[in-house]
Order: structure tokens, then sequence, then C-alpha cells
């Protein structure tokens, strides 16, 4: 059996990733930032805890044996910033954290490094006549100090695999959803099962995304395909929705009505700009389609998951949560 070590242990990615890596006969190893989260990993994953990324200076302990490492831990958005300077931190955390461990993974013998970026890397929206959907060739146009210290980290990845040999594997998704994610999408499918009115029949649009076990399925691949080292890859359900067609399906998965009516978008951006919160408005009322054929092309992966069964599965989830 081959050591894997996933940083991140308690995100709803990691919690996805674990019973698939067992199933398939891997030795996990996760990082934990306190002793309480030990108890949220399941039988059989070993438990380090670490802290936060920033402050582990030596990663021997957790890296010896291991094969593959795949990184998720990192410094998320903020959604009310109170650093005085927020790319500072998140360099310190996203780029230098990410440095140290890919050369210590290097120096331990790691053969392979598999690193969940962001599709923000690629910039904000696709609405653009001549943009309609990013591709790994596109220029990367990150716009915030999340996107920026994600492509940094990128970069940093790349120059160490270079000088070590250290395989690097670089998957860009878009919004994840599933049970327990949190975020936006926790928040949309909270209102759409309480019934609130939500003036977004009026969007045009079309957004890409991508559920949770279609990304473990994707990251899963990544770990050991022979084609997949030192590449870049987005991934996505490839089923692309506008956020009125998106509200439909999560209603028909939860068994509630669509509570959808008309109201002029330009209104809707003056109300996010009043409110403070034009980057949610932004996202639900932009376009951001993602072209996902490298991945299946290249390392013969296709989504397990269509859309319908990924928000069945979130709905079933939210609902527990409610009895």
């Amino acid at each position: 059996m081959k050591n894997i070590l996933i940083t991140g242990g308690t995100g709803f990615i990691a919690q996805a990733l674990f019973p698939v890596l067992s199933a398939e006969r891997w030795n996990v190893r996760t990082t934990l930032r306190s002793k309480k989260s030990l108890a949220q990993l399941p039988k059989g994953v070993q438990g380090f805890v670490t802290g936060n990324l920033e402050n582990v200076s030596d990663w021997k302990p957790l890296l010896d044996g291991v094969d593959v490492v795949v990184h998720l831990a990192a410094r998320v958005h903020v959604l009310k910033e109170t650093t005085r300077d927020p790319l500072a931190e998140f360099r310190q955390v996203n780029v230098a954290g990410t440095e140290r461990l890919a050369r210590m993974a290097a120096e331990a013998g790691v053969q392979r490094l598999v690193y969940i970026s962001s599709i923000g890397v690629n910039g904000k929206k696709t609405n653009k006549s001549s943009q309609r959907c990013y591709s790994e060739v596109n220029p990367p146009l990150p716009y915030d100090p999340y996107t920026i210290s994600k492509w940094e980290a990128e970069q940093v990845l790349l120059q160490v695999s270079q000088e070590t040999g250290l395989e690097i594997v670089i998957l860009r998704p878009p919004l994840v959803y599933g049970p327990n994610a949190p975020g936006n999408f926790d928040r949309l499918i909270n209102l759409v099962y309480r019934g609130f009115p939500l003036p977004l029949a009026s969007v045009k649009n079309s957004r890409s995304f991508i559920y949770v076990g279609n990304l473990v399925s994707a990251i899963i691949v990544c770990v050991d395909h022979p084609a997949a080292a030192n590449q870049t890859f987005l991934v996505s359900d490839r089923e692309d929705v506008s956020t009125p067609e998106l509200i439909r399906r999560i209603a028909y998965a939860l068994g509630r009505p669509a509570r959808l009516f008309p109201f002029p978008p330009s209104l809707l951006y003056l109300a996010g700009r009043i409110t403070g919160q034009l980057e949610t408005v932004d996202r639900l009322l932009n376009s951001l389609v993602i072209d996902s054929s490298k991945i299946c092309r290249e390392l013969n992966w296709t989504p397990p998951y269509s859309m319908e069964q990924g928000l069945e599965e979130t709905a079933e989830w939210f609902k527990r949560q409610e009895l």
C-alpha cells in the first residue's frame, strides 16, 4: 500500500476524499489545526495536529515514507477582512507555506504533489464576447489577494519541480458544492429551502460548477496517472447553467418551489454597491464558464456524477441537518 498526505483534513473536500482513498487501499495521513479535530477523522486516517499551515516549520515527520501529497489547506476568502495587508497574509500561507511544504516533500522523496488551486487564477468572469470560456491556454488574470496568492503558489511549485524533480499537478476548480460545503452555495440552498423570493429570473448568464464527488474523482486520477505529471487542469461538472436554472434545480432537489421573479440586473448591481454585497451580486449575475476538455482528453477522465445527482446528494444532506 502507498502512503498519501492530505493537508487540510477538516475541510469538506478532504472529508469527501478520505473514504475514496481508503477504499483504493491508500494509507492516509492528514494535517489538522487542533486536537479536537481528531474526532472528525474516519477510521484508518492518521491525523497530525500541526496548527496553522504558516506555522509548520518542519514537515519531515509527516512526510516520512509518503508517496503523494494532496495540498488542500489554504487561507481562503475572508468575508470580513480585518488585516491591514490582506495580500501579505495570503502570501504567507498560500505561497510561502506551500513552497516550504513542496521543498520538504522533495527532500523526503515524495514523488508527486497535487495542488488544488482556483479558477480565479484565470479570471473573474467570462461574459465578454472575446472570452467565452476559460481553458488552460488562457493567460492568468488573478483579481484579488486570494487569487493572486494562488497564482503565485502555482509558480513557486513549478519552480520547485524544475529544481528538484518533484512532480506537480495543478487543478483549478470553480465553486465546489456538495454536503457540508461552506460559503455562498450553502447560503443559496438555505434561501431556496426557506422559500425566500429571489429577484434573479431576468439573469441570463452561464456558470460552471463542480460537485465535490467529481472533484474527488479528478484528484484520484491526478494522484497516479503518468500523464498528469507537471500539468495544469481545469475541472468542472461539464454542465453549465444560468443562475436561475441553478436555483430551479436546487429547488427541485429540495422538493421546494423556485420563487424567482424578474428584476433589472442594473438595479441589483446598485443594491449590491449600497449594501456592500457587490462581489456576491457579481457572482450571481456574471458568467464564468470552464472548458475542462483537457483533463478528459489527456487523462481519460469523465465526471462520474451528473449535476442532478450532485444536487440531490447535497439536498438530502441539507434536509437531514434541518431535522
